[in-house]
């Protein structure tokens, strides 16, 4: 660890201490249905719930009928990442992110690479107090240009992410979100004009796989992304390749083309390797082949920034200009090794690269 990374875990040391996990602030987006009974409409499981009673995401929960979100000011997860590792390779690339999560999820995906966090409630985790000023004030004195809510899906602490991003924006901070976008489309909505950029797990292309292996619905996801980019929000997608279940070229393809139709040839996809993990530990790793193959589909489709993650050192994590091929950005996992742009443009041929490159 380097005297900077020292410098900010002491900071964080000194302005926090681990909490009981007693946080909680009323949830927005629900509705009282009669003795005892409150609805949550914060994402579409609409859970309806009796006193006492956690929803799905385990992070809300009713409290003598009124709904809260128990994670709000207990983060269970608090890093300093390089922005790339959310990942962003067109926003702010090289910069670091104070990147945090509240224990629970709203999905339950059988290939979960942080189930340690999301499947547990927030009174299960250990937890550390940070409001909102002080996440604000920890991210400015470590020079973090940005706040990622990250790890866990930052959904199902709702209020605690939008409270942090209202005094970010006037302090001069982004917000960045990485989500599997499982989410109603009003809070959306209100939460997209706090937003500068968002990476959502786009997880597959077919319904039952959503609903089999996630437990969501592919249609919400897509509705979220079309939301996301008519607010102008910057975007960018990964998928996870899991061997045998979402590999299908046919589904590769038509993802591809959802993409190149409704969000634009600019918007990056990541294609991410899986590793044997949570539910799935008895299947290999995605190998490099398929995901070459998984490549070279996506190209052909016609967008123009298609990367492979988890795959350090593959030339596909590189940033290649569209127009004369030159490479613009060299990376090796989530380090920059040559950023080669000249004001947003390919120092060869001059075309625009899309993306948001200066704070």
């Amino acid at each position: 660890m380097g005297n900077k990374m020292i410098k900010v875990f002491v900071l964080f040391l000194a302005i926090s201490v681990w909490a009981q996990p007693s946080g909680r602030k009323e949830a927005e987006f629900y509705r009282k249905a009669g003795e005892g009974l409150i609805q949550c409409f914060v994402c579409p499981k609409n859970c309806t719930l009796a006193p006492g009673q956690y929803g799905f995401c385990r992070a809300r929960k009713n409290i003598d009928g009124t709904l809260y979100s128990m994670g709000y000011g207990l983060p269970c997860s608090v890093n300093i990442d390089p922005i790339e590792k959310k990942p962003f390779f067109h926003f702010l690339p090289g910069t670091k992110t104070f990147s945090l999560s509240s224990a629970g999820c709203n999905l339950r995906c059988k290939f979960c690479q942080n189930w340690q966090i999301s499947q547990f409630t927030p009174e299960q985790t250990r937890n550390v107090s940070l409001f909102p000023a002080e996440v604000i004030s920890a991210a400015s004195k470590a020079n973090c240009p940005s706040i990622a809510y990250t790890y866990a899906e930052p959904v199902t602490f709702y209020e605690y992410m939008r409270d942090i991003a209202k005094v970010a924006r006037t302090k001069g901070l982004k917000n960045l979100v990485h989500t599997a976008a499982f989410i109603n489309p009003e809070p959306l909505e209100q939460l997209s004009s706090l937003l500068d950029a968002v990476n959502v797990d786009l997880k597959g292309f077919n319904p039952e796989y959503y609903r089999e292996m996630c437990g969501g619905e592919l249609l919400v996801i897509l509705n979220s992304l079309k939301i996301l980019k008519k607010n102008g929000v910057w975007l960018e997608i990964t998928n996870l390749v899991v061997p045998g279940y979402n590999d299908k070229p046919e589904e590769i393809k038509s993802l591809c083309n959802w993409v190149v139709k409704n969000l634009g040839v600019d918007t990056p996809v990541h294609f991410s390797r899986f590793y044997p993990g949570y539910q799935l530990t008895h299947l290999p790793p995605t190998s490099v082949e398929t995901l070459e193959k998984v490549y070279a589909t996506a190209k052909k489709s016609g967008l123009r920034y298609v990367y492979i993650g988890n795959g350090p050192g593959h030339p596909a994590e590189n940033t290649l200009c569209p127009q004369c091929g030159r490479m613009v950005i060299r990376r090796s996992g989530y380090v920059i090794l040559e950023n080669n742009l000249k004001e947003g443009k390919c120092p060869g041929c001059g075309a625009i690269i899309a993306g948001v490159w200066k704070p």
